[in-house]
């Protein structure tokens, strides 16, 4: 595990200090959640690298998490945290899956080969904005394409105040246009599919072989996924990097406010159209189809900002819905309880 560094070093700020009683900064041990396994947690503080079992009674916990544990190696509790980031859990399970906590910023990671695709960058968008974090869209293997400029140029057409860099990951001095993200206490984290080159980005930062990497498959340009769990690591520069796992099957659910940031163009045409529940599919008096009837709007860019918003809406239904049978359930089985007691009481 990394050697001890410094709670500043480790991306500790006031926000989290003022959370803190007196009686808890004097006796407790303050640490960081550098990697989450299935039934541990590699915590860092001060003093040096920790091992903190995760049991049933313990909240949710992420990577990037500030933890509070008492002198005998015991979990006090969880902070509260600058920001969140999130996902519908994979598969079928209604239910979300914390993906990272406390982070500054998200290097949005895209190949440029056949993997390339703006839907999918613009979905990894809405889960940022959601978070209220920077993105910043990183483009990886400029060494295999041509040209760059004009992918770099189709991104920032989705919004022209985004940040956009093409890198060649194997060339350590391409990666420095990185490094203003990358400073002392900063965290950073690593959204892409696999194969888009984060774990070799991740090396090149940190100047050594910290990341295993794979090869791509020639026929599709996917990856083949090399990072299994997710982990903090510290630079030379001085930053975090949070590196997560590739992420195939990325879902959105209860991300409106993501969706407006990142679909702004859209909202604000819509706030033209003829009818307030406008659904832009051929409604007379659409600003929004007439934007895109006259080339203003890009009509992939409307058919992946409806798909994104059905998707949130009905993951974000299922997942209310799973919340109120289980607190009407437990409020049945207290029911039952106290009933119980009564009786036994008579």
């Amino acid at each position: 595990m990394t050697n001890s560094i410094s709670l500043p070093e480790l991306g500790w700020r006031p926000f989290f200090q003022q959370q803190l009683s007196l009686d808890e900064f004097e006796q407790a041990r303050i640490m960081r959640v550098m990697a989450q396994h299935r039934s541990q947690l590699e915590l860092m503080t001060e003093q040096g690298g920790f091992y903190l079992p995760v049991t049933p009674s313990m909240p949710a916990v992420t990577v990037g998490d500030w933890l509070l544990v008492d002198k005998q190696g015991h979990f006090i509790r969880l902070l509260d945290r600058i920001s969140q980031f999130s996902r519908k859990a994979a598969g079928s399970k209604i239910d979300t899956q914390l993906i990272a906590a406390n982070v500054d910023t998200v290097f949005i990671i895209s190949s440029l080969n056949h993997d390339f695709n703006l839907s999918r960058i613009e979905r990894y968008l809405a889960l940022t904005n959601e978070a209220g974090v920077e993105p910043v869209i990183v483009l990886t293997k400029a060494d295999c394409c041509d040209n760059p400029l004009p992918f770099v140029r189709q991104v920032q057409e989705l919004d022209p105040m985004l940040l956009v860099e093409a890198v060649n990951c194997l060339d350590r001095n391409s990666v420095t246009v990185l490094e203003p993200w990358c400073q002392t206490g900063r965290t950073v984290a690593f959204v892409g599919s696999s194969g888009a080159g984060k774990s070799t980005l991740i090396n090149s930062l940190q100047e050594k072989q910290a990341q295993t990497t794979g090869d791509i498959r020639h026929d599709d340009s996917k990856g083949r996924h090399t990072t299994t769990s997710r982990s903090l690591h510290v630079m030379t520069a001085g930053g975090l990097l949070l590196d997560t796992p590739g992420m195939r099957e990325l879902q959105l659910s209860d991300c409106e406010q993501g969706l407006t940031a990142t679909f702004a163009d859209i909202y604000s045409l819509a706030e033209q159209c003829r009818f307030s529940d406008c659904h832009h599919q051929g409604e007379p008096g659409c600003a929004v189809r007439e934007a895109i009837d006259s080339g203003e709007l890009n009509e992939r860019r409307l058919v992946s900002y409806l798909k994104l918003n059905r998707e949130q809406a009905i993951n974000g239904a299922s997942i209310a819905e799973k919340r109120a049978r289980s607190r009407n359930l437990g409020k049945y089985y207290r029911s039952v309880q106290n009933e119980s007691r009564k009786r036994k009481k008579g």
